[in-house]
């Protein structure tokens, strides 16, 4: 058995607010970087971007995709945004569809075309299809179709958001409720926020980046244990816990950087936890307006568990979690740690620089971030680097969680911790 990283959710240049370099031939290079066995191949319902993954991608044995020459496989991902009126009350919900072959997504895009879904307006088309017509449309498409609920708690667009959501997955799947095997923490919350609910008990917790950008790729990832890479084994370990192909853990944001993950107004630079809100009654104490409600409040009004420690799953009264739960390791991503540690933007010259340093003499950021001894690191790497990557590893961080669209800090060090440094030494 091996260990395979897969990031199920990402987004080409053909999707609103995405880095134009998001393209076939970079993502297969930083997915090396990143050290990401198997990336979502993005926007499949896109016409354009579509007729670029048939003439570029190339079919393996394992039943993945792959750029000619390139070590990167792809994985037939795309997301969808349901916007519809069901039960009187309009859901915006986010849906990731992974199908197996190009064969299968040509019959899906074209019973979407054929429903009048407008497929060209975006990367990530907004369709006005209930969530579970899109299931049985992927379905259709294909027995091997994998659906799965994106970034479930995200307030405006998500199956459990407070703003549009549903208040389970039976309300917002119907009779396909069965066919989802998985779901999509979100960069707001992490498994053990999801372990609170008994209703997810037999659904599999994954994780993925929703990148807009190659830095961002595999900021959440999921890493899984197989006997072979192959479509077949990443579905039977999603939908199937008890298999031996299996999740082993997944790759955490610190959940409070998400922009949602506590409530607020971002206009009044307001940020509250779920106990201020409730103290104040929902109400923003700077405008008189309703705060929007994130992903911790969310998690509250559904849960029938306590609030658990995250690190110790067997202490947990539950028997579904008597360490039968894959467990989860939080990150901040590598330059994120190197912008820190210079006191400088996580786009700068200096830090990548200093990335590129490291990953050409260290490994792949995932090796670097998770497994690299510290003496390796620290033969190539900043001192202050260096010591970044250990904090992160310990949970040593000065977080300020996100709210209302913003996303929150999670600081490595202090300005009174960070050494004052020239240049020329960061450039070396």
């Amino acid at each position: 058995m091996s260990e395979y990283i897969v990031d199920f959710h990402l987004h080409s240049k053909y999707s609103r607010a995405v880095s134009r370099d998001m393209n076939l031939e970079e993502m297969s290079i930083w997915g090396e970087k990143k050290g990401i066995d198997v990336l979502a191949c993005a926007d499949f319902t896109h016409p354009e971007w579509f007729r670029e993954l048939r003439t570029k991608l190339v079919l393996q044995p394992n039943g993945l995709y792959k750029l000619k020459g390139t070590k990167t496989h792809f994985i037939l991902s795309t997301e969808l945004s349901a916007i519809y009126t069901q039960d009187g009350k309009v859901h915006r919900i986010h849906i990731v569809i992974i199908l197996p072959t190009l064969e299968t997504i040509e019959k899906f895009n074209a019973s979407l075309a054929a429903e009048g879904a407008n497929l060209k307006a975006d990367g990530r088309p907004i369709l006005g299809m209930s969530a579970e017509h899109i299931a049985g449309l992927a379905k259709q498409a294909s027995p091997k179709a994998m659906i799965i609920p994106a970034h479930i708690w995200t307030p405006w667009f998500s199956m459990f958001g407070s703003k549009s959501g549903f208040n389970s997955l039976k309300e917002c799947f119907g009779k396909f409720a069965k066919d989802i095997h998985a779901v999509e923490t979100g960069l707001s919350s992490d498994p053990a926020m999801n372990w609170r609910l008994s209703q997810l008990d037999d659904i599999q917790i994954v994780s993925s980046s929703d990148a807009h950008s190659m830095r961002k790729m595999g900021r959440e990832a999921t890493v899984f244990e197989l006997d072979s890479l192959s479509y077949d084994s990443i579905r039977t370990a999603t939908e199937n816990p008890n298999s031996k192909n299996k999740i082993a853990y997944t790759i955490e944001f610190f959940p409070e950087e998400g922009k949602y993950h506590f409530d607020g107004h971002m206009k009044c630079k307001v940020r509250m936890s779920p106990g201020e809100t409730k103290r104040a009654k929902g109400i923003c104490p700077k405008c008189g307006r309703p705060v929007t409600v994130g992903v911790m409040n969310r998690v509250e009004n559904l849960a029938d568990r306590p609030e658990m420690d995250p690190k110790n799953p067997p202490a947990m009264q539950a028997k579904a979690f008597e360490a039968s739960r894959p467990p989860f390791k939080s990150i901040v991503p590598l330059q994120e740690i190197i912008a820190d540690a210079f006191g400088v933007g996580d786009a700068s010259k200096r830090v990548q620089a200093e990335y590129e340093k490291i990953i050409a003499h260290v490994g792949n950021e995932f090796f670097v971030l998770l497994h690299a001894p510290k003496e390796k690191i620290a033969e190539f790497a900043d001192e202050m680097v260096v010591e970044g990557i250990m904090r992160v590893r310990e949970g040593k961080l000065h977080i300020l969680p996100g709210f209302d669209g913003e996303f929150g800090m999670v600081k490595v060090f202090t300005d009174e911790e960070r050494k004052p440094r020239s240049k020329q030494k960061s450039l070396l």
